[in-house]
C-alpha cells in the first residue's frame, strides 16, 4: 500500500474495483447494445474529425469554429468510448471511467449538445453530415435510457384492467344520475 493509498483509503478502494462502479450505470443495457453504443461513438468520432479537418479549410470564420469544435467533439468521443485509441494521453482511462460512471440519459444529452452545437453555429452540408453519427450516439444512449419494452401480456393485463376501472366509474355515475 502507497503513502497516496493511506491517505485516501476511499479512492483506493474506488481503484481495486472499477466494475463495481461501472455496474450501476450498465445495468439496464445488454452487451451487444453496449457495443453498439461504443462502436458508434468511435465511428461518430472519426466522421468529426474528417468533416471537421474539411471545414477548417475556409476562410469563413464561423465554419474554421464549427471546425474547430468538430475535431474536439472527435476527441471527446475517443476519450469516452474508446481510451484505448488515446493511450499516451496520461487521464484517457480516468475520464473513460468517469463517463461510464454516468448514467446513458446524461450520455445522452452530453453527446446530442456536442453534436448540435457546430450545426447551430455553421449550418452546412459538412457540419451536418459531420455530427450526424455522433448525434445517432446521443440518440442510441437514450434509447436506452427510456429503458426495455414490457411484454405483450403486461401490457394487456393493464389494458383490461383499465377497461374494468372505467366500467366500474361509469356504473356508479349512471346510478347516481
Amino acid at each position: 500500500m502507497s503513502s497516496q493509498d493511506e491517505q485516501f483509503p476511499a479512492a483506493a478502494a474506488a481503484a481495486a474495483a472499477p466494475e463495481a462502479a461501472a455496474a450501476p450505470a450498465e445495468e439496464g443495457m445488454t452487451w451487444w447494445y453496449r457495443w453498439l453504443c461504443r462502436i458508434a461513438g468511435v465511428i461518430g468520432g472519426v466522421s468529426c474529425a474528417f468533416a471537421g479537418l474539411w471545414n477548417c479549410v475556409t476562410i469563413n470564420p464561423l465554419n474554421i469554429a464549427a471546425g474547430v469544435w468538430m475535431m474536439l467533439n472527435a476527441f471527446v468521443l475517443f476519450l469516452c468510448e474508446a481510451p484505448f485509441c488515446c493511450q499516451f494521453i496520461e487521464f484517457a482511462n480516468a475520464v473513460s471511467a468517469r463517463a461510464d460512471r454516468l448514467r446513458a440519459w446524461q450520455k445522452a444529452a452530453f453527446y446530442c449538445g456536442m453534436a448540435v452545437f457546430p450545426v447551430v453555429l455553421s449550418l452546412t452540408l459538412t457540419t451536418l453530415f459531420g455530427n450526424a453519427i455522433a448525434f445517432a450516439t446521443g440518440v442510441l444512449y437514450g434509447l436506452s435510457a427510456l429503458g426495455k419494452k414490457g411484454d405483450a401480456i403486461a401490457y394487456a393485463r393493464i389494458q383490461q384492467q383499465k377497461q374494468v376501472d372505467e366500467e366500474k366509474l361509469t356504473g356508479t355515475l349512471e346510478g347516481q344520475a
